[in-house]
């Protein structure tokens, strides 16, 4: 039952997150005036043009074109034209706002998102001591001055924690997030929102723990909060509308509350929940929405098919953005999110997520290929029976659409990425153990996808993943006591295809395969070759303006 109701409330949230527009925005409603304006014209028959039934075939066909919505082979039909009534300093293509609108969404004091970042951490830290009454959150100013003491994080007073794989790159990001979004609720645009994520960080190391602070902490909720941070600011904006009222604007409220609690908190003490506006007030990009809900069979070490244990699955991705409508491009006006779920018995319950969003950005036409060349931030989380890893990257990224006929298309993307910090296991992970059983790293990684999409049909498609990432940081509970911490090297392959069974509704699979090798001078290779299969149902959303499967 519980299950049932995670999958329905993910059910309900894509349909608010994709049902916005519950006005047309002025620009829509003028282009369908000015439309039928227009048809109104071409109704009128001219006995000076000829033949009257010569002018009817060609006023039906006209109007044919004008109603029109289907995908051309040429590669902007998956945008609409301009029109001369979208003012494109503003808004985008589709008449979206381009940015929050400052009149509605004004820029607060500094003064507060500061005082909300310490509101953060005094919160955290009397939950941490007086209710659950951890040790380490006894602080006083005997702490405080000793943490002080330690210098700069980079220096060799600081410490790398021994705290479980999901608390140092799950947990932590989460909490980066709200710091961030302390300043992103009070107007602040992406780049002067992050240095609070650091802030905040930065304050609960010295001040909420009794312990050595560990650099490895804030670098994980910083750089990760800000990608968090970000995604989960622009899903909410897709949630809230001003314009809705009653049950409709109550529903809104609570979920974008739900997904963003510090743009919650903010929008109540700045009124905006009850505000009601004639207009869209924030800038909202079409959103994709895919729910699989199936079953995955996690193979015991083993390349052996359908090995091993099976349990359920219920997993989201949000597809943000157009990355081929030419425009100017900001920070995380694209981005991709998947979160995979394991509903079987163990702590491991987030299986992983991955996604990534641009810092710079340009689109160009070569031929009949549409492309987006960019900078980009990404962010790999797995947490499962067979590895752990995590990584924060940044490198260039170069989106492709190869348009093959009518509603066949080729997407390919490729991606490098250096890795400044991450996580890595380097032999068998344990679903029990709550202290640290795997090293702190730096590298590269590479990522290559491609899926082949065919109308509403089916979609076939490949995404392949390298990480070669070198271990770092002072002796931990399971690594070794002399010589290097060596690297380690993972490769994961992962086809899958999906088959239409009726309008947005298909069945699919999709197979994993992980190659993981670890070496360290004095120790005997680690090396494993292990499968995962899935099969599941799948339930795609399209935003009514975004057209192509471009996933």
């Amino acid at each position: 039952m519980k299950k049932l109701y995670i999958f329905v409330s993910l059910f309900l949230a894509a349909n608010i997150l994709l049902g916005q527009n519950v006005t047309p925005p002025d620009t829509s409603k003028q282009i369908k005036q000015d439309t039928a304006k227009h048809i109104a014209k071409l109704d009128t028959i001219n006995p000076d043009k000829g033949n009257v039934k010569e002018q009817l075939k060609v006023i039906n066909a006209t109007k044919v074109k004008l109603h029109s919505d289907s995908i051309s082979p040429d590669s902007t039909a998956n945008q609409p034209k301009i029109s001369a009534k979208v003012d494109t300093i503003k808004q985008n293509k589709y008449g979206d706002l381009l940015r929050d609108d400052s009149l509605y969404n004004k820029k607060y004091s500094l003064f507060i998102p500061f005082a909300e970042g310490i509101g953060d951490n005094v919160l955290l830290s009397l939950i941490d001591s007086r209710i659950l009454k951890y040790s380490w959150a006894m602080v006083n100013e005997t702490s405080w001055k000793s943490n002080l003491g330690a210098g700069p994080p980079w220096g060799p007073n600081w410490d790398w924690d021994q705290t479980r794989f999901g608390n140092d790159f799950l947990g932590h990001p989460y909490f980066g997030n709200l710091y961030y979004n302390d300043a992103r609720a009070n107007g602040y645009n992406f780049w002067a929102s992050a240095p609070f994520a650091l802030l905040g960080s930065y304050e609960w190391k010295i001040f909420g723990e009794n312990v050595t602070p560990e650099r490895n902490s804030l670098l994980a909720t910083t750089i990760d909060g800000i990608v968090l941070g970000e995604i989960l600011y622009r899903i909410s904006s897709n949630i809230l509308d001003d314009r809705t009222s009653g049950a409709n604007r109550t529903f809104r409220e609570i979920l974008a509350t739900m997904i963003d609690p510090m743009r919650g908190f903010n929008r109540l003490l700045q009124g905006k929940t009850s505000r009601h506006t004639n207009k869209e007030v924030y800038q909202k990009e079409p959103l994709n929405i895919t729910l699989y809900a199936g079953i995955h069979k996690v193979n015991d070490h083993t390349t052996a098919i359908l090995s091993g244990r099976t349990t359920e699955m219920i997993n989201v991705q949000f597809d943000y953005g157009n990355p081929f409508e030419v425009r100017s491009r900001e920070p995380f006006d694209f981005f991709k999110l998947r979160v995979e779920t394991d509903l079987g018995q163990g702590r491991k319950f987030v299986d992983n997520i991955t996604g990534y969003g641009n810092l710079f950005g340009r689109n160009a036409q070569c031929g009949n290929v549409a492309l987006l060349e960019g900078i980009f931030l990404y962010y790999d989380y797995w947490d499962n029976p067979i590895f752990e890893l995590s990584t924060i990257a940044l490198g260039p990224g170069v989106f492709s659409k190869l348009n093959l006929g009518k509603n066949v298309n080729l997407y390919t993307n490729v991606h490098i990425g250096i890795v400044p910090f991450g996580g890595t296991s380097t032999g068998i992970v344990s679903d029990t153990s709550q202290s640290r059983d795997f090293n702190f790293c730096y590298g590269a990684q590479a990522k290559i996808e491609s899926s082949l999409s065919l109308g509403n049909i089916a979609t076939i498609g490949v995404t392949y993943y390298y990480f070669r990432l070198y271990c770092i940081n002072s002796v931990g509970q399971d690594e070794p006591t002399v010589g290097s911490l060596g690297e380690n090297s993972l490769g994961i392959l992962q086809p899958k295809v999906t088959v239409q069974i009726y309008k947005d509704l298909s069945i699919g699979a999709e197979y994993y395969l992980y190659a993981e090798t670890h070496r360290a001078p004095g120790f005997p290779v680690y090396s494993v070759t292990q499968t995962e299969q899935k099969i599941f149902v799948q339930f795609y959303f399209e935003d009514a303006q975004r057209r192509g499967h471009y996933d």
